[in-house]
């Protein structure tokens, strides 16, 4: 605890035995007369009503440590101890608070207490000495006050621009799990730190059991409901400087509005701004955080600004899959179209969504009904249906003329166990100049998204000249409505994100590689797509870009990093994952089955027009279905390749995952 600077050494040995949990005839009869007169000082002394400076601390006798205290009856110890470890608060050991003697005078300084009663903010104390008798039955809890954090920023070479722990903190809408009457929303602590360095920050905050742990959140405040930096609830404010990007951590004062919630009798917290020393070590800390090497951080979106991060190992085998997907079976030169990390950016984007608006159709058959052809159609059914397993709300926009043919195919995919449930089936004419507005937003307004991600797969888009081409350069623009208006406005409404799937360039969504196209790919010239996506994901078939993205949710949400990010650290991720997930998955089977339904409805194959078992002149078996088992191998090998810290338990794989015979 806080050395008083004229205590004496015995004094001192008195604060590291109660520290320790040692009781008090535990210490040598020699001492234990002055140790119960110094008793009363020593409990005024654990305060300091600023941080100590960092760097000096380990020059301190005893190695000691800054904390915050929260003081509760004994009766919600285990219930606080299991909030804390249920949320992220930096909870370091607990200690019984011991008897108080005779209370000599009070020594000078500001408030370093404050007092509880029946959950109402009563007073703010020098000491705890008026309240010795009720202390007898209470227990004394230690959270990191910020010092942690403050000493792995300087460790790892970053500005920390002050030293004052927690300078600054905010109230957010996050609700922390609630434990047996202790219930509030999470408060945050923001640290500035350059978007240059934000690799450096998560390795260095991931990598050691007894620092900090990562962030809850990287980037606009508003994404946890905190409207104004300059306004904190906490402490002074600190503007981010050109350059910098907000990142908060979770903070102790989380604390004071659920020693609130409880409306115990009585409670007694340290003041916002004071802190005490401790001798406590790392090895006795109970927090739950563990070390995470190999920790990587993505930028998901510029407006609003905001970073996500997973487990080296997880974001690896995204990469792998983006690898196998990028097989270019038909010699397109889609090679020269790759971007690296799209794969994995966009389903870090699709995770933290909430409501998703999927698009297909290529009516690329003109002379024929329908003129669909059959890739497009698995691969969005695909992801809709592990949309569906992660709990997200999965709609889907298609041409007034294709309406009724997928209202079939949705019926008869949730008939074949493609799909678990139908989903919403919408079509958009964009007959009003702000059309798209409205049909994105509740009410039109852009702060109210009804969508916050948008994907197309294999879904015909507006070239340079307005037309939409196929690839042998015939426009087919009167067979399709204008759902790239969809895609431009996504553009211009901040929360709303997109993906383009596409293997040849003339897709929506990828006008972002449309340069590319122009110059590499036959026809580019002509049939470029103009209208970009935020990711454009490139594959030799399409529908395998809508298989990887749904392989890819499936390894993120694997992914305790991940997890713990997603859900701002609120709550334990659970005992096992849904065994949905793994069931919601692509599978030879199911892709068969899916196939199946598009020739019973002579949806045609892209490149030969014929109605079989093939897509883009593939077959089925042989070449598709070799896919898809490869990408659901690396999906589910994946999970047991995470280390420990990194995944949460696997259920049994469904019957017939990977059992499935592969035809010759």
């Amino acid at each position: 605890m806080c050395k008083d600077p004229g205590s004496s050494p015995h004094s001192l040995l008195w604060e590291r035995s109660f520290m320790n949990g040692d009781r008090l005839q535990d210490v040598p009869m020699a001492l234990s007369l002055h140790v119960k007169s110094c008793l009363s000082l020593a409990l005024r002394s654990v305060t300091r009503p600023r941080m100590p400076d960092l760097r000096s601390l380990s020059s301190m006798a005893g190695g000691l440590r800054p904390a915050s205290v929260v003081v509760l009856p004994e009766s919600l110890a285990p219930a606080f101890e299991s909030f804390c470890q249920a949320n992220p608060l930096p909870l370091m050991g607990k200690r019984k608070v011991p008897t108080l003697g005779a209370a000599p005078a009070t020594r000078p300084g500001g408030a370093q207490f404050q007092r509880y009663e029946a959950g109402i903010c009563t007073g703010s104390l020098l000491s705890l000495e008026d309240h010795g008798g009720q202390l007898e039955d209470m227990v004394a809890f230690m959270l990191d006050c910020g010092s942690s954090l403050e000493g792995t920023l300087e460790e790892a070479g970053l500005p920390t621009w002050d030293a004052a722990g927690e300078a600054r903190a905010y109230k957010t809408t996050m609700p922390c799990a609630a434990i047996a009457g202790f219930c509030c929303h999470l408060v945050v602590t923001m640290r500035p730190v350059p978007q240059d360095k934000m690799s450096r920050l998560v390795q260095a905050c991931g990598s050691g059991g007894g620092e900090p742990g990562l962030p809850v959140h990287i980037g606009a405040p508003e994404l946890l409901g905190i409207r104004d930096l300059a306004k904190p609830d906490f402490g002074a404010p600190l503007a981010c400087p050109p350059g910098a990007v907000p990142v908060f951590w979770p903070s102790w004062l989380t604390c004071l509005d659920a020693v609130s919630s409880c409306k115990t009798s009585l409670a007694f917290t340290s003041t916002p701004g004071c802190s005490v020393l401790t001798d406590l070590k790392d090895t006795e800390a109970t927090a739950s955080h563990h070390p995470t090497p190999g920790t990587e951080v993505q930028l998901i979106s510029e407006a609003p600004l905001h970073y996500s991060i997973a487990s080296a190992s997880a974001t690896q085998k995204i990469r792998k899959l983006e690898a196998v997907i990028a097989t270019d079976p038909g010699s397109r030169g889609i090679g020269h179209l790759l971007q690296a990390d799209e794969l994995l950016r966009a389903s870090l984007a699709l995770s933290h969504a909430r409501s998703v608006l999927l698009t297909t159709g290529f009516p690329t058959h003109f002379r024929h009904e329908p003129p669909e052809e059959t890739d497009g159609p698995p691969g969005t059914l695909a992801l809709a249906s592990f949309l569906q397993a992660l709990g997200k709300a999965a709609s889907l926009v298609v041409d007034r003329r294709a309406l009724g043919l997928f209202q079939k195919l949705v019926e008869e995919a949730v008939e074949q166990g493609v799909l678990k449930t139908r989903i919403p089936i919408l079509t958009y004419t964009g007959v009003s100049p702000g059309a798209a507005r409205e049909f994105l937003c509740e009410a039109g307004d852009p702060k109210l998204p009804r969508f916050d991600h948008l994907v197309a797969i294999e879904r015909t888009g507006r070239a340079a000249d307005g037309n939409h081409y196929n690839a042998r350069k015939v426009n087919i623009k009167q067979l399709a409505d204008p759902i790239d208006d969809l895609f431009l406005e996504a553009q211009r409404i901040p929360g709303i994100s997109s993906t383009g799937v596409g293997d040849g360039g003339n897709e929506l969504g990828m006008g972002k590689v449309k340069e590319a196209v122009r110059k590499h790919i036959w026809n580019g010239d002509v049939i470029a797509c103009d209208v970009a996506a935020d990711f454009a994901v490139i594959a030799g078939v399409s529908n395998w870009g809508g298989y990887a993205l749904a392989c890819a949710l499936h390894i993120l949400n694997s992914c305790e990093v991940h997890r713990r990010y997603l859900r701002k650290a609120a709550g334990r991720s659970g005992a096992a994952i849904d065994q949905g997930w793994s069931q919601a998955l692509p599978s030879v089977i199911k892709e068969e089955n899916m196939l199946a339904i598009l020739v019973r409805h002579e949806v045609r194959s892209g490149v030969t027009g014929n109605v079989g078992m093939e897509v883009d002149g593939l077959p089925f078996h042989g070449t598709h279905a070799q896919m898809v088992q490869k990408l659901v191998d690396i999906t589910l090998d994946a999970h047991r390749e995470l280390g420990p810290e990194e995944r949460v338990p696997e259920p049994p794989r469904p019957p017939g995952m990977l059992t499935n015979k592969l035809r010759p």
